[in-house]
């Protein structure tokens, strides 16, 4: 008798949402760029300039992706207009959330993967 779990037999008081349940999600922020800035503001706001030093994004790059971020609802930009002009990026409520999903996927890869798998 097999020990392996048969799909079928699951507990069907909650059904899979399917595929698309993660499609989804994972389009809007599966991109290289997009989960690097959305890890590294986990810990706090940044400034652009510290944001372009720590991901090693180019300007352009990440002046992009912090706007698409910004639109999506998971980031928030903060401009400080003393001398020097700065401005500052958090995560807003909606992107804190993926601070479990990112803790989830770490432990996944540090049981499963190797270190030559790793390519950024």
């Amino acid at each position: 008798m097999s020990t392996d779990a048969d799909p079928q037999s699951q507990d069907d008081s909650e059904p899979r949402a399917g595929p698309c349940s993660l499609v989804a999600p994972l389009k809007q922020i599966g991109s290289q760029w997009r989960l690097i800035v959305l890890y590294e503001l986990q810990d706090g706001e940044l400034r652009f300039n510290e944001l372009k030093r720590t991901t090693d994004a180019n300007s352009r790059t990440l002046s992009r992706v912090l706007s698409d971020l910004g639109e999506m609802g998971y980031v928030n930009r903060r401009v400080e207009e003393d001398a020097p002009v700065a401005t500052y990026y958090s995560l807003t409520p909606k992107g804190t959330s993926l601070r479990s999903v990112f803790d989830e996927i770490e432990a996944w890869d540090n049981e499963w993967l190797d270190e030559e798998q790793h390519s950024c």
